[in-house]
């Protein structure tokens, strides 16, 4: 799993199968105990899969970039909504927040990439109606 601009020899790469997840980072310092793992906390209502927990992601040095990879589930789109409308979110202290993501369709995966390590440690695939909510 590439990270554009990085040459793939810097990239180190994780995998947890069965819950779909894939992490790819570039970072001066990655601990032997950095990895993934299925999440025991409760996932937000608009989840399209279960969470994950990003293991050990405070004890990365010197990120330069992240890229989370998360398989979803679309027949647990709400009705009406748009097969584009997912997003990467993070756990953070008052919810759940959605990261810039790119979905493909065909694999049913989203994908954030980041310039840093996100602002919390449990990530899940869902569904994302922040632009509806900025228009009203």
């Amino acid at each position: 799993m590439a990270i554009p601009g990085y040459d793939s020899s810097n990239v180190a790469e994780y995998t947890l199968e069965q819950v779909g997840a894939r992490v790819a980072l570039v970072a001066g310092v990655v601990p032997d105990e950095f990895g993934l793992a299925k999440s025991g906390r409760e996932p937000p209502v608009d989840a399209l899969a279960d969470p994950v927990d990003l293991v050990s992601l405070e004890d990365l040095k010197a990120v330069e970039a992240v890229r989370i990879a998360l398989v979803y589930d679309p027949s647990k789109l709400p009705p009406g909504a748009s097969p584009t409308d997912v997003a990467v979110a993070v756990e953070i202290e008052d919810g759940w927040e959605p990261l810039e993501s790119t979905v493909d369709l065909d694999e049913t995966t989203v994908t954030a990439v980041l310039n840093d390590r996100p602002p919390g440690s449990t990530v899940v695939a869902g569904y994302d109606d922040t632009d509806e909510e900025r228009e009203e």
